[in-house]
């Protein structure tokens, strides 16, 4: 690292355009325990901060531009219990279109959410991780 450099930066949040903000609220708190940190308007538009775990959501209350994901294929949520979330999602109605993949060391399943937004939730097992990959899934 550059010895120069003394700031430390880090992800915030993710910001999502969404067609219909309530329903990405729901699908957020019901799935993934999201907690709305703020709800206000800025430049005229309602903007909702929420919650999961350490990181941020960033909902803007307008349709995507473009019903695609653009340059960002997914973002991820990772849990300590991915079986559990995987049936509350399923209970919940979200429509998984593949099974989960376990690599022994790292299970993930790939979620859709409103607004064509991929989710990787993923869990991984800190025991068995290979040494190459430890920084990674700090």
């Amino acid at each position: 690292m550059n010895e120069a450099i003394k700031s430390i930066s880090h992800i915030h949040h993710v910001h999502i355009f969404a067609s219909e903000i309530s329903r990405s609220i729901a699908f957020y708190e019901n799935n993934f325990d999201g907690k709305v940190i703020l709800d206000a308007d800025f430049a005229g538009v309602r903007n909702v901060f929420m919650k999961i775990g350490n990181g941020r959501i960033h909902f803007y209350d307008q349709a995507p531009k473009h019903m695609v994901r653009g340059n960002i294929h997914h973002f991820g949520i990772q849990t300590d219990n991915i079986e559990e979330v995987i049936e509350r999602l399923k209970t919940n109605g979200v429509d998984l279109r593949k099974d989960l993949t376990d690599l022994g060391f790292w299970k993930y399943i790939m979620v859709p959410a409103p607004d064509e937004v991929l989710i990787e939730l993923f869990e991984v097992d800190k025991k068995q991780i290979p040494s190459q990959y430890l920084d990674y899934f700090e």
